[in-house]
């Protein structure tokens, strides 16, 4: 069970914007300091975003593109290296590496997570 502290309400959940959007391509990032791939998403009304992604190890650029990703689109830009990271990509990590977080069904591209 969580300590209350770890307890949020329905307002803290609502300020972070996670959104559906679709992979439209996916670069190297030879100068990132752990193994990462150059996302672009299309997340719809709220425009194309980039990330910077260390998912190397489960998904070549072709097993990426086209698919529907979960994104956080409310974080302040990042920059990593020479490359600025406009959201963040989600998902689950695992001994062989991070399993991204897709959707099951198509949605429309920034369709918020309710």
């Amino acid at each position: 069970m969580s300590a209350p502290e770890d307890v949020i309400g329905w307002d803290d959940f609502m300020r972070v914007h996670l959104c559906a959007g679709t992979v439209l391509r996916v670069e190297p990032f030879p100068e990132a300091r752990k193994p990462a791939w150059k996302v672009w998403v299309d997340f719809g009304p709220h425009g194309v975003k980039k990330t910077s992604a260390q998912i190397r190890g489960l998904y070549a650029p072709e097993d990426l593109a086209g698919r529907q990703i979960v994104g956080v689109i409310n974080f302040p830009p990042k920059q990593i290296g020479p490359f600025f990271s406009e959201f963040l990509l989600t998902g689950f990590p695992t001994d062989e590496g991070v399993v991204v977080t897709t959707i099951e069904r198509p949605v429309p591209d920034g369709t918020r997570m309710a």
